[in-house]
């Protein structure tokens, strides 16, 4: 049989700062659970809990209603969006 991977333990960095709210306006917070092509990455990727993701995803929809964040990203202008 193969032997189970050993992965390190994922904590919440939001927990870790004591996080209370996460506001869409500031991108600083929220960007490490962005993908390169700003997709939303899963809490088993990121090792927010469940509360934080949440306030996360909700956040990262508000920034893309209000154009902080593009909905749609094409392999070809990967290049020219940067969170910074």
């Amino acid at each position: 049989m193969a032997e189970k991977r050993k992965f390190k333990k994922r904590y919440c960095k939001y927990c870790e700062a004591k996080i209370d709210y996460i506001d869409y306006k500031d991108m600083n917070l929220y960007k490490h659970s962005l993908s390169e092509r700003y997709k939303i990455m899963p809490r088993r990727l990121t090792g927010n809990c469940k509360v934080h993701q949440d306030m996360v995803t909700d956040a990262i929809k508000r920034a893309r209603h209000i154009a902080l964040v593009p909905y749609i990203v094409d392999r070809k202008q990967v290049t020219q969006y940067s969170l910074d």
